[in-house]
């Protein structure tokens, strides 16, 4: 991994795109700061294309469509994506399953659930659970006492044995029956909404992440970057990003922010803290 500052002004300048995980990438420690919002409104406002791509349920990101300022969302890991029409005042959505494959899926996720929470004490059902449409979301250290990473593996075990996808992200670990990623939502949504394919447009898109959920974009993508605290999953991963900042969380989604803008002429050079 390389510094931030080594992503060059001449290539910052062509980006045109900037997707980012939420937890522990815009956010700090479970919250979002206002220096961080204010980075999301000055990529918006200088002409970027910003799109979350998250762990994080339906319900949270009918919101985040709804309020951010930001071009739509991939939620669920993949599960869906949703893009607010402000000027016609209606949300559309794309899932990977229909809703009858939702449903059942859900049942077994229901099932998995309890066969999980049973067999790893100190594991629960993430607080946002109950806003989540295609996946199960198991708590191992938001709202919980953290657990080994033993206990974190022993989950993704139990999801695999199971037949599920499974994703480590920072606070949970994400399973769902669906052969889909992020990466693979983010692709239908350029596709459906842009007509582009994303191999023919890696120079113009950055990805900002901080966990192995975000694995597949960190391979994937060439101006791929983790904020700080990306060191402390390193060992849970194979492919990392291309660039890390000096800045935890929200504080490395700003400094990001600053060094690109600053390459467009968009703000004042960005103060990187050495």
């Amino acid at each position: 991994m390389q510094p931030l500052h080594s992503l060059t002004p001449a290539r910052c300048t062509k980006i045109r795109f900037i997707l980012t995980d939420i937890d522990d990438t815009v956010t700090t420690e479970g919250r979002l700061t206002g220096e961080a919002y204010q980075a999301l409104e000055s990529l918006s406002e200088a002409g970027l294309t910003v799109i979350p791509i998250t762990g994080r349920p339906a319900g949270w990101c009918d919101h985040i469509a709804r309020m951010w300022p930001v071009f739509g969302i991939v939620g669920e890991n993949g599960a869906f994506y949703l893009r607010y029409d402000r000027q016609a005042r209606r949300m559309h959505s794309h899932y990977w399953a229909t809703p009858e494959h939702r449903a059942e899926n859900r049942q077994k996720l229901n099932t998995l659930s309890a066969a999980i929470l049973k067999a790893v004490p100190g594991s629960a059902l993430a607080s946002d659970q109950n806003y989540r449409e295609a996946d199960l979301a198991i708590d191992f250290c938001e709202d919980v006492s953290p657990l080994r990473e033993s206990e974190v593996q022993k989950i993704v075990h139990l999801f695999q044995q199971a037949g599920a996808e499974a994703k480590v992200s920072s606070i949970h670990v994400n399973g769902w029956f669906g052969q889909y990623d992020k990466l693979s939502m983010t692709r239908t949504l350029f596709a459906r909404e842009f007509d582009m394919k994303l191999e023919a447009h890696l120079d113009e898109i950055l990805f900002i992440g901080d966990s192995p959920n975000d694995e597949p974009m960190f391979k994937f993508f060439n101006i791929s970057v983790g904020v700080a605290n990306i060191q402390t999953q390193l060992h849970r991963l194979t492919d990392h990003p291309k660039f890390v900042t000096e800045g935890h969380g929200g504080s490395g989604f700003v400094e990001m922010a600053k060094w690109v803008l600053a390459a467009r002429g968009d703000c004042a050079p960005a103060h990187i803290a050495r």
